[in-house]
């Protein structure tokens, strides 16, 4: 198929890369060119000097940028460019509203948009292995399906416009209230003067386990939080859940709680660290 793919970041760049190797006609755009250019280099494809222009001839126009006015600008500039009937698949994290909003504006114009934010990180996109959950109309995500289990280990749909994002939304939620658990285990664990590697072992293959204990227990406990997903994201991403909570009327007192905790982390110089960071400010 012919794909355009805008957003060449530490998520963007593996998931367009596993679409070249699965033989898809590819045009790629970064607003860094130099970006662009070092991942044409690597595989193949045609670098865009704007985003019309990755968008021009495109059956699929795959998003990976930053923020709900990120892609805004994006679907605004690609719309006229796309020709009819192409499909538009954001996968960036923004509000449901958004989502909903460029629905309707891709429909207006004989397009279609689909939100489908994914789960799974930096390690995910490069293996291949997302979770990703979409929310549009049938016939796009029919046609939009096949092109993004190139990087997927999971896809379901959820619904119409903005039902991807909520799930996301979900997702996060979840991610909080565990990271915490576990940093608050680890500096327990610490204190009490036990070997962290004896407890993980203990209690690991019980109630206890997570995919974050699983993945994070050993870099939590040595302080080591220079990688992963950023505490800046994960507290864009909350905003977005309390903003909906506060719409829909659902109660996230332990998401809110766990946001302050973050801005702690963004006080300590932890703005880049992983979410597991949440430890740090326990074992000051």
């Amino acid at each position: 198929m012919k794909v355009g793919f805008v957003g060449l970041g530490v998520m963007g760049g593996p998931m367009a890369a596993h679409l070249a190797a699965a033989g898809h006609e590819m045009a790629v755009y970064n607003r860094s060119p130099a970006k662009t250019e070092q991942w044409t280099s690597a595989h193949g494809g045609r670098a865009a000097a704007t985003v019309a222009e990755v968008a021009a001839g495109r059956e699929l126009l795959i998003l990976c940028v930053g923020n709900d006015d990120d892609v805004r600008a994006v679907v605004g500039e690609a719309l006229q460019a796309l020709p009819a009937g192409a499909v538009i698949v954001d996968h960036t994290t923004t509000s449901a509203k958004v989502a909903r909003e460029l629905a309707a504006a891709a429909a207006d114009e004989g397009r279609a948009f689909v939100d489908a934010p994914v789960s799974g990180g930096e390690a995910g996109a490069k293996a291949g292995k997302l979770s990703i959950m979409i929310g549009g109309e049938e016939a796009a995500v029919a046609q939009a399906t096949p092109v993004i289990g190139a990087y997927a280990k999971a896809i379901k749909h959820m619904g119409g416009p903005g039902t991807g994002q909520l799930t996301k939304m979900v997702n996060q939620i979840c991610i909080a209230g565990v990271v915490q658990g576990l940093a608050e285990a680890v500096a327990f664990t610490a204190k009490a003067g036990l070997d962290p590697t004896l407890v993980y072992e203990a209690i690991s293959q019980g109630a206890a386990q997570s995919w974050q204990m699983d993945n994070r227990w050993t870099t939590m406990a040595r302080g080591e939080f220079e990688f992963g997903f950023a505490v800046d994201w994960m507290r864009k991403d909350l905003g977005l859940v309390l903003d909906e909570a506060r719409a829909n009327g659902g109660r996230c007192e332990v998401t809110a709680l766990v946001d302050q905790f973050y801005a702690e982390v963004q006080a300590m110089g932890g703005r880049r660290w992983d979410t597991s960071s949440l430890a740090a400010r326990l074992m000051k």
